[in-house]
């Protein structure tokens, strides 16, 4: 049986008073954040390689294959079972599920680079990394953008269950306290509040921040 809006707005009420609130979506978003910049670094770097690079794209294609197809469960369950249950090991959780989607889409990217501006710049002597700024990287923002704002989303679910299994804090941690006291209500509640965190960080910040990177297609 749902419970009613105004005990759900209520109960938010006092989780936010009290600080519950506060504290519980800030472990979440902090891990979010952390494994969100490690995940986007390394995916990144691996995936231009792998779009750079045939040696490199036929050794970790197979690998990448694998990690794709993982279900995010079980990495999740054996980073735990083998580094313990510790911060560490939820971010590294985190990201590991994060990374592959990340490489896919940068490796796509760096394929379509446009080698007639390298040879242009070349003519014009300019430095290696006056190409990598003003040429090379232009070109793979719009990839950047689109492997972030799919690889939030995927973090966003991710995040959760990560904290369900092995962490004392988080919103995660707190929907399994709630559904262990079959408490409808106090799910509902961060459930809410988690929502209207990545609603606002998606309207807020993503979709301006993809918008600005796209600008230079135009």
């Amino acid at each position: 049986m749902l419970p009613s809006p105004s005990s759900v707005v209520h109960l938010i009420w006092q989780e936010m008073l009290s600080g519950q609130l506060w504290f519980h979506l800030s472990a979440t978003l902090l891990r979010v954040l952390i494994s969100f910049i490690i995940a986007m670094l390394i995916g990144s770097i691996i995936g231009i390689l792998m779009g750079r690079s045939k040696i490199t794209d036929q050794f970790l294609d197979p690998w990448l294959i694998v990690f794709l197809n993982i279900p995010a469960l079980v990495i999740i369950i054996l980073a735990y079972v083998w580094f313990g249950l510790a911060e560490l090991t939820a971010i590294f959780a985190i990201a590991i599920n994060k990374i592959p989607n990340v490489v896919v889409t940068m490796r796509e990217g760096s394929r379509t680079l446009n080698e007639d501006y390298n040879q242009m710049a070349r003519s014009f002597n300019l430095s290696k990394r006056k190409i990598l700024l003003y040429i090379t990287l232009p070109q793979l923002l719009p990839f950047f953008a689109v492997a972030a704002r799919s690889g939030i989303a995927l973090i966003w679910k991710i995040v959760l269950v990560v904290e369900l299994l092995g962490r004392s804090n988080g919103v995660g941690f707190q929907l399994h306290l709630y559904f262990q006291l079959f408490d409808v209500t106090g799910i509902m509640a961060y459930s809410f509040s988690f929502i209207l965190i990545m609603l606002t960080i998606e309207y807020a910040l993503l979709q301006p921040l993809e918008r600005k990177i796209n600008r230079w297609r135009g």
